[in-house]
C-alpha cells in the first residue's frame, strides 16, 4: 500500500510498500491490509502503527482527522503528528499534547456557544421593541 500521512500544512509522511496500517477510531483500533476493502474512517487522537519491509514497524502519535483507503491508496488527514519509535513517550505525547488541546477547544467552543446565544437573545429583543 502506499500510505501519506497528511498536516493541514504540509506532508508529515509519504511511505510505499506499506505492509499493514493500525489506527484508532470511535469504536476502537482496527486494521488495513493491502486487500482490505475501501474505508473511510474517523481517528482519534492515539497511535497510528504501519510497517514496511524497508522500515520495519513504526509508529506516529497522532491528533483527530480522517483516514481514507482507497484501493493500494492510505490517506490519512490529521491535524497534528509526531513520530517516534518509542512508544510510551509516544503516548505521553498524545495524552499532554492533543488530549489537552481538545480540552482547550472545548472550553472555547463553550465560550463562542454563550456569545452566540446572548447576540441572538439581544437581536430577538431588540427585534421585539421595534
Amino acid at each position: 500500500m502506499n500510505l501519506k500521512i497528511l498536516l493541514p500544512f504540509r506532508v508529515f509522511d509519504q511511505k510505499t510498500g506499506v505492509q499493514r496500517v493500525v489506527a484508532e477510531s470511535h469504536a476502537g483500533s482496527f486494521g488495513l491490509l493491502p486487500q482490505r476493502l475501501d474505508c473511510v474512517a474517523s481517528l482519534v487522537p492515539g497511535i497510528l502503527v504501519y510497517e514496511t519491509d524497508a522500515d520495519g514497524e513504526l509508529f506516529v502519535a497522532v491528533d483527530e482527522g480522517v483516514l481514507v483507503k482507497t484501493g493500494d491508496d492510505v490517506l490519512v488527514s490529521v491535524r497534528q503528528a509526531i513520530g517516534g519509535t518509542d512508544l510510551a513517550r509516544l503516548r505521553h505525547s498524545v495524552e499532554q499534547e492533543f488530549l489537552t488541546l481538545n480540552e482547550s477547544e472545548r472550553n472555547v467552543r463553550s465560550v463562542m456557544a454563550k456569545l452566540e446565544s446572548g447576540f441572538i437573545q439581544r437581536f430577538a429583543g431588540f427585534q421585539h421593541d421595534r
